[in-house]
């Protein structure tokens, strides 16, 4: 989103009122995806996901609402789309509680920081290991 004057008030919804900023994890812009497209192979699954700087942007609208919680969770969710399916569900799993050790949290948390480069979600998953901690939700 390098120069793109954004304005998350005035042009939310963004489909709507800035297609232009909404593209697809492969490059294509919303215009581009259609059940022609589709019919003809030209639309992958892939094409169907939600791209990180979509994600950002959404961020900006929640924060500019008053919802700073929201705002962080696209935050979060913009850095989950660099990582491989597996590795988020298996996050997701250890979440539950009573599913994981405070130590295998905290190891998660230092993989999701430099494999990954998930500074945010690496956050959360230590928030989330001294909360369960607190409230005697971690398996033994």
């Amino acid at each position: 989103m390098n120069g793109i004057e954004f304005d998350p008030r005035r042009d939310y919804p963004l489909a709507s009122h800035r297609p232009e900023l909404v593209r697809t994890p492969t490059g294509k812009p919303l215009d581009e995806l259609t059940m022609d497209a589709v019919l003809a192979g030209q639309v992958t699954a892939d094409d169907l996901r939600i791209a990180p700087d979509t994600l950002r942007l959404q961020a900006q609208v929640a924060e500019s609402a008053g919802m700073p919680q929201l705002g962080g969770n696209f935050d979060r969710a913009a850095e989950l789309t660099a990582l491989p399916d597996d590795v988020v569900l298996s996050v997701y799993n250890a979440l539950r509680p009573r599913a994981s050790t405070k130590q295998e949290l905290l190891d998660i948390a230092a993989e999701l920081n430099e494999s990954f480069v998930a500074p945010l979600c690496g956050r959360l998953i230590l928030e989330a290991a001294e909360v369960y901690e607190r409230r005697g939700i971690l398996a033994s």
